[in-house]
């Protein structure tokens, strides 16, 4: 059986890291531009790779709070689809996981 409380530790801190991520690169972005051309085409590449990062940091922190909300539901083990138990070991791989693993294939 899940250690709930563990749980929801693990993805409260998940989420400071994530939330501090996303402020490290947020500042980045806002960086100004260097005058030359040629950095501002290297930094517009970068740029790039740092918005698809923000992105997944976002899109998962989107999935911890709502791992965290079925949580406090008492639906955090109950597969979204199929209504069936997610499964222990797929919860404890991926804590924010919302199907079992025959609904998720």
């Amino acid at each position: 059986m899940l250690d709930l409380n563990e749980i929801k530790t693990q993805l409260n801190a998940r989420l400071t890291e994530l939330g501090a991520r996303v402020g490290d690169i947020e500042e980045d972005l806002r960086e100004q531009s260097d005058p030359n051309f040629a950095e501002q085409a290297l930094e517009a590449e970068g740029d790039e790779v740092l918005e698809g990062l923000e992105a997944n940091a976002l899109k998962e922190i989107d999935q911890i709070n709502a791992a965290l909300a079925r949580i406090d539901q008492g639906a955090y083990e109950t597969c979204m689809s199929c209504e069936e138990p997610i499964g222990t070991k797929r919860l404890e791989a991926l804590p924010y996981a919302t199907q079992c693993i025959k609904c998720a294939s």
